[in-house]
């Protein structure tokens, strides 16, 4: 969002560096955008690298009735919002289980989302799982991935998530994170921010049409196509040496 740029460290510098720069590489079509007025350069956007240990993992034969979320605990991810949108689902599927994974930021966020658990009478149904390096191993199992938050630059946790073939629901926040990674009904789904009944609606369209969540899975796998480190690394590549060529150009 414009406040947080307006509010992150060294602002006034980067809107400086920007004005001289060659080049500018963003995460998101968003961030582009906001940056454009200050920019004298081309300017690309290439997603971050998706760790390999995501990659080729073996094909899932069948899901469990788990939803999964990978955040921090921190209050601009609103887990809060995914509680209670999970409260609504478990209604209607009380098989159903939320594990959220990720590490308490400090900011209260923790505790406020056991209030909710609590308040929404979803003790031992809403787990907190902690930290997990092994998130390759813990996931791919699930029945699908929910990600709620306010806004997001380019989220790595969903990027893995769709890499290993998850069905995804995510809120279509700014800076723009999750719109540059799923295609609305092609690769999964999209809901507005903040609103709760709309993620639940996510998460119980892909639960009572496994046909439909399992193709939106496979596409969203194909992400790994353009994610890869060495489809990464080609892009970087691409764009400076297109940079560079453009500064001989111009000495000429």
């Amino acid at each position: 969002p414009r406040s947080e740029y307006r509010g992150a460290r060294n602002f006034f510098q980067i809107k400086k560096y920007m004005k001289t720069a060659d080049g500018a590489v963003f995460q998101t079509k968003d961030a582009e955008d906001y940056f454009r007025k200050d920019l004298t350069c081309s300017s690309t956007i290439i997603l971050n690298p998706i760790t390999p240990k995501y990659l080729g993992l073996p094909p899932v034969k069948e899901r469990n009735k788990t939803i999964v979320n990978a955040a921090r605990l921190v209050a601009f991810k609103n887990q809060v919002l995914l509680v209670r949108a999970f409260s609504i689902v478990h209604e209607k599927h009380p098989d159903y289980d939320l594990k959220i994974y990720g590490p308490d930021s400090g900011d209260g966020t923790r505790e406020k989302i056991l209030q909710t658990i609590a308040e929404c009478h979803l003790e031992g149904v809403v787990h907190l799982m902690g930290n997990s390096d092994a998130l390759e191993k813990e996931l791919p199992q699930a029945a699908l991935f929910a990600y709620s938050s306010d806004y997001e630059g380019l989220p790595n946790s969903l990027l893995e998530a769709m890499a290993m073939g998850l069905p995804c629901v995510s809120t279509d926040c700014p800076c723009g994170g999750p719109g540059t990674l799923i295609q609305n009904g092609e690769n999964g789904i999209l809901v507005p921010v903040g609103d709760a009944e709309a993620l639940a609606g996510g998460m119980l369209a892909l639960i009572e049409n496994p046909e439909r969540a399992a193709e939106l899975g496979r596409k969203a796998a194909k992400i790994a196509e353009i994610a890869s480190t060495d489809r990464v690394f080609e892009a970087w590549q691409d764009y400076l040496l297109r940079v560079m060529a453009g500064q001989r150009n111009e000495r000429r």
